[in-house]
Formats: structure tokens, sequence, C-alpha cells
């Protein structure tokens, strides 16, 4: 059985991470479709209101190499801008990964924004290899911090309570 595999990543910004948390991880799914509209044609929950245990579904245009991901909140607490969840459909489970988690926190840095870092872990299928896969993965959760940070930075009145 292959062990998990796993990256980190750690992103600066300049807006503050109670903001940055609650529009790039919490409200991602009605954020993506308006502001990557390239990438993700539309999102959704499945199940639940958002706390722990909710699903929810994002589905992409054809830029991504598949169609939708769902994915389930396993951990929350908002007050630490921190989340983990697991990818339970879509996104390559079945066809190149058998399980992938991510674990997100924001934190506030010293000049008043945030540094944000993901670790992620998947166990790959037998016999599949990773390529560029992972710098894919990382760009892409880059380009989602980077999309919701232009929004906040336009937008400062929005995600402030």
């Amino acid at each position: 059985m292959a062990s998990p595999n796993s990256w980190t990543l750690e992103i600066a910004s300049p807006v503050a991470a109670p903001r940055l948390f609650r529009a790039a991880v919490m409200d991602w799914h009605t954020l993506a479709p308006k502001l990557v509209s390239d990438v993700v044609a539309s999102a959704h929950p499945v199940e639940g209101e958002g706390g722990i245990g909710s699903v929810r579904q994002f589905n992409f245009t054809s830029v991504m190499p598949f169609k939708f991901m769902k994915e389930k909140l396993d951990f929350l607490d908002a007050d630490k801008c921190e989340a983990k969840s697991t990818l339970i459909e879509g996104g390559g489970i079945g066809v190149a990964i058998e399980t992938a988690t991510s674990h997100i926190k924001v934190e506030p840095a010293a000049n008043g924004g945030s540094v944000v870092k993901v670790d992620s872990t998947y166990k790959l299928l037998p016999g599949v290899e990773v390529n560029d896969e992972i710098n894919k993965a990382k760009e892409s959760v880059t380009a989602i911090f980077k999309a919701a940070e232009a929004y906040l930075i336009a937008n400062p009145d929005a995600y402030n309570n």
C-alpha cells in the first residue's frame, strides 16, 4: 500500500486573516464562479449549512482535467481561521488518487495582513505517479487566495463582520 504523500504552501497576503479566511475558504463556493469563472463554472453546497460535515461541490470548466469535485468539511475553527476538508468525489478520486485532505490555516501577520498555510495530504492509487500535479495544485491554491485577496482589496467593506 502506498504511503501518503503531502505538500505544503505558504502565501503572504496584505488582507487581514479573518476576511481572507471567510472569503477564500468559507464562502469560496459563492465567490469562485464570479472571480475565477474561467476555472469554476459553478459551485454550491450539497449538504449542511457550512459547518463541520457540510459538503460542497465545485464544477469546473474545460481548463481543468476533471469536471467537478466534492469536498467535506472535517474541522472548522472560524475564530482561529482554520479548516480541514476531505475530497470525497471527483477531482481525481478513483482515477489517480485514493484519498486527499487539506488543512488550511490563515494566520495574522505583523503587518496587519496574513499568512495562509496549506498542508495537503493525498494517497495515490497503485501505479499512479505524480509529476507536475503538485505544482498545478499549489498554483491553483495560490490563485484562489490571490483572487479572493484582489476582490477584498477592491471591496474593502466585503467580509468585514
